[in-house]
């Protein structure tokens, strides 16, 4: 029986991204569901990254990846030093203006004018 390392190897070949590696290794520790969880995604989600089928933005899948499991971070604007996929789902969230949470209101405020966000508004 194979596992996720053994499927994400058949499945990029030579061209395995270091990520998508860590992910498979995560898995094997864990599950996919678990580490899914951990990233805020779902289970197929990770599936179909580690089959090399994912049609999404494998960029996106890859900030998450390196926010939770590499401890990657940004220099946010407002908040100073956080993980790349706090600061993606920010971004996520500044895409419609929210009242009632006074953080949510001046993260709006602040990924507006970030580079981050407007290159990704952009593209």
């Amino acid at each position: 029986m194979s596992g996720p390392l053994d499927t994400a190897r058949a499945a990029w070949g030579d061209g395995l991204p270091d990520w998508v590696e860590g992910l498979a290794i995560e898995c094997g520790k864990a599950s996919q569901a678990k580490v899914a969880k951990a990233l805020g995604r779902s289970a197929s989600l990770v599936s179909a990254v580690l089959a090399n089928k994912y049609g999404g933005d494998l960029v996106a899948v890859e900030e998450r990846y390196r926010g939770v499991y590499g401890r990657a971070v940004v220099a946010c604007p407002a908040l100073g030093n956080m993980p790349t996929n706090e600061c993606q789902d920010w971004r996520a969230k500044a895409k419609r203006f929210q009242t009632g949470n006074p953080l949510r209101s001046r993260m709006f405020r602040a990924c507006q004018r970030c580079p981050r966000y407007l290159k990704e508004t952009q593209e």
